[in-house]
């Protein structure tokens, strides 16, 4: 390996006095030496990784020390030696590897001794040579300062768009693949520090982004990836041992470069350049204090990761890269759902070691306009198959061909769906991270569990869902799971117990997240709810609705306001948003025991599977997540009562009666609710009736937006064209049935 101690005899030129180099060239050399050190950790022999990269930065070193020949003369010597294998299409062989490694062992030493000399040249006094840049190949030894600090001043980071812009897509989309893998890793090693694997791929993951941002000179993300990079080469070779602080500082690190990333996508979307510094000597000196043994004290952990993803900006041109599915790049490091306050079975590391499959990158708007085209198709397959009603009868071959067109429509538009499918592991990696700032933060351990993460949805329901589930959590952890002292007196283990999970449920998608804390107090809800006028006085709700009163704007049962919770605006952000979706969510809670709350969600916005209904001579769709049950009612099911209008009695629930074509105005419909079809629908955790004509089919529809003129028209969420070409709309039963 690199960091053999061969110091002491450099390949050439052992007995030369080094010449004085230019000031300006240590800082350039320094920074080359630094990443060659890092691709020679790489090379093996058989392999051309680091190949061609330790070529180019041989040769820009020769080109910043050409006033130095007892550095260039070992430097052109192994310069030839690749030289003549990339010559011949040849990998690393065991002597290039040896010859490499040897340079790297030997330069510091050498460009310390050039240093001496440059200052003795410039101060005519014989001064000690300068602690050497801390490559991830030579390691400071044991009595090096641990308070030792980046030279460097705080930068902006200079992004070159001119020259950069189509590298800078490429590497954008890239990083953030790795800062996923890191952040999952980091959670992996904080239960398990022993974990190789996790290891590994976290050390990859700061080594690539520490290369590609060196190569194009953005100096504070590659300074400090440069330093975490050295911290977990420590690790690897088993000389240090990570710790939860030192987790953190990495963590610490990670936020700084995922803002960094953030700033390279406005620059991307918007063509301007940063206009705030991320700083990072502070990390910097944080990181070489804790591989010298030291430590710092750390402030709260910055919660980036969890409440502020970052905005996926795919790449201007498409590039073909062996490791990055079109759907999705999976964490190549290990699995999520064990962390230091996270504890669930190992997950299978097959994923990261099976076999490599190619893959390419496509912009996310060519996967739009792909899946709206195949909507187009399957409306016109559609349209055709009604239109040959009229004109063929029995098994014609017009019919028999239609037919094989429908198959063949169906198998495109379930590929195109699955093209924008992703896992929702890379959410849950979020959660575990805000599980762990925040439960060190407000003084509760936690154990945190997940399941599911391999579950795929929509793309766009995966980004929208993030909100959500933050304000779940952090309601979950300051007002579900109880301080330390009071599970001691109930009974209950001091660690609290938290489970995320998502499985499939028939066409939808489920989100569970269950605590075994107090559960809710419904008696203390309603008492609340009512003193802060939330519920009339002489309202009487039911116990499931009561529980739901926390979704209610305003509402909150704390007693005072913290950093946390209290507000009132967090659980009502998280009904607004599933609604959007077209989802629901229910509440299970039992007193003393936990709450566990369930999310149900269509797996994409797209297309929805919907129940066709008449009134009059017009066509609605409802969604079917939406639909309990149709019934035809007897004239003793129906009542009116003061104050609720029309009312049906349903099995012994009294559910509002909701007549459609009073609400959008249709002549000919139905009048006397007996000669028509009661639909009962779910939403928001209450139920109603909604009033039709007739039960036509249940049919996949693609969903079309309605324009600007009927944008957030009440109680419609869009449209969709039928087979005949006309035009239903889909109804919204959470706005129609509020109004």
């Amino acid at each position: 390996m690199c960091r053999s101690e061969n110091s002491q005899n450099p390949p050439v030129g052992r007995g030369e006095s080094p010449m004085p180099l230019p000031a300006t060239s240590f800082t350039l050399i320094d920074d080359l030496f630094s990443r060659l050190a890092g691709e020679s950790i790489f090379a093996q022999p058989g392999n051309d990784e680091g190949l061609v990269p330790s070529f180019s930065l041989l040769g820009e070193i020769i080109g910043h020390a050409a006033q130095a020949p007892e550095l260039t003369g070992p430097l052109q010597a192994l310069l030839d030696r690749l030289d003549a294998l990339l010559s011949e299409a040849k990998p690393f062989d065991a002597a290039a590897v040896e010859h490499l490694r040897q340079v790297v062992a030997w330069l510091p030493a050498a460009l310390a001794g050039a240093r001496r000399e440059q200052r003795i040249a410039d101060e005519s006094a014989t001064l000690p040579p300068p602690e050497p840049v801390f490559p991830p190949a030579a390691v400071m030894p044991s009595g090096a300062s641990s308070a030792a600090t980046t030279s460097c001043s705080e930068e902006l980071l200079d992004l070159h768009m001119e020259e950069n812009r189509e590298l800078l897509g490429e590497f954008h989309a890239e990083a953030l693949d790795h800062l996923q893998q890191i952040e999952a890793a980091l959670l992996v090693l904080d239960g398990n520090p022993t974990d190789r694997d996790a290891l590994n791929g976290l050390f990859r993951s700061f080594h690539t982004i520490k290369g590609v941002s060196g190569f194009l000179h953005l100096g504070p993300m590659h300074r400090l990836t440069h330093e975490v990079e050295s911290l977990l080469d420590l690790a690897r070779t088993d000389r240090l041992r990570l710790t939860p602080p030192i987790i953190t500082e990495i963590l610490r690190s990670r936020d700084a470069i995922q803002e960094m990333v953030r700033q390279i996508t406005v620059a991307l979307e918007q063509g301007t350049s940063p206009d705030r510094i991320v700083p990072v000597n502070e990390l910097i000196a944080a990181v070489r204090a804790m591989a010298h043994g030291g430590s710092v004290a750390s402030p709260t952990p910055v919660l980036v990761a969890a409440t502020e993803p970052v905005k996926a900006v795919t790449p201007p041109a498409a590039a073909v890269d062996g490791d990055v599915a079109v759907k999705s790049a999976e964490p190549a490091a290990a699995p999520t759902g064990t962390t230091a306050v996270a504890s669930s079975p190992a997950a299978d590391h097959g994923a990261s070691r099976g076999v490599a499959t190619s893959s390419v990158r496509v912009n996310t708007e060519k996967l739009d306009s792909l899946v709206d085209v195949v909507g187009e198709l399957v409306i016109v397959q559609s349209q055709l198959q009604e239109s040959a009603r009229a004109y063929e009868t029995g098994a014609s071959p017009l019919t028999r061909n239609l037919a094989q067109l429908g198959r063949i429509t169906k198998e495109l538009q379930l590929t195109a769906m699955s093209l924008r499918m992703v896992p929702i592991k890379p959410t849950f990696q979020r959660m575990e991270r805000l599980v762990r700032d925040l439960s060190r933060d407000i003084g509760k351990p936690v154990v945190f569990e997940t399941r599911g993460e391999e579950t795929e949805m929509d793309r766009t329901v995966v980004e929208e869902i993030v909100d959500p589930l933050v304000h779940m959590v952090r309601n979950s952890l300051d007002h579900g799971i109880e301080a330390t002292e009071r599970r001691r007196a109930a009974g209950k283990p001091e660690q609290g117990r938290l489970r995320l999970a998502a499985y499939h449920e028939g066409s939808n998608l489920v989100i569970e997240l269950a605590d075994d804390g107090q559960g809710i107090d419904a008696a203390r809800v309603l008492a609340k709810a009512r003193a802060q006028g939330l519920v009339p006085a002489g309202a009487n709700p039911s116990p499931d609705e009561v529980v739901h009163l926390i979704f209610l704007p305003g509402f909150s049962t704390a007693e005072k306001v913290t950093a946390v919770s209290g507000r009132g605006v967090g659980m009502d952000v998280v009904k607004r948003n599933i609604e959007r979706l077209r989802g629901q969510i229910q509440i299970e809670t039992h007193p003393g025991k936990g709450t566990t709350f369930r999310i149900r969600l269509p797996l994409t916005t797209a297309i929805i599977d919907g129940l066709l209904v008449r009134v009059g001579p017009d066509r609605f769709i409802l969604p079917t997540i939406t639909v309990q049950m149709a019934l035809r009612p007897v004239a003793s099911m129906l009542a009116r009562v003061q104050g609720r209008g029309e009312v049906l009695d349903h099995r012994g629930r009294i559910l509002p009666l909701h007549r459609l074509h009073e609400r959008f105005g249709i002549e000919g419909a139905v009048r006397d609710a007996v000669d028509g079809i009661v639909v009962i629908v779910e939403t928001g955790g209450k139920s109603y009736a909604l009033l039709v004509d007739e039960l036509l089919n249940k049919q996949e529809v693609v969903i079309k937006n309605l324009g600007g003129f009927l944008q957030n028209l009440p109680g419609v969420a869009g449209g969709a064209i039928l087979g005949d070409g006309t035009i239903a709309l889909i109804l919204d039963p959470a706005s129609l049935c509020s109004r």
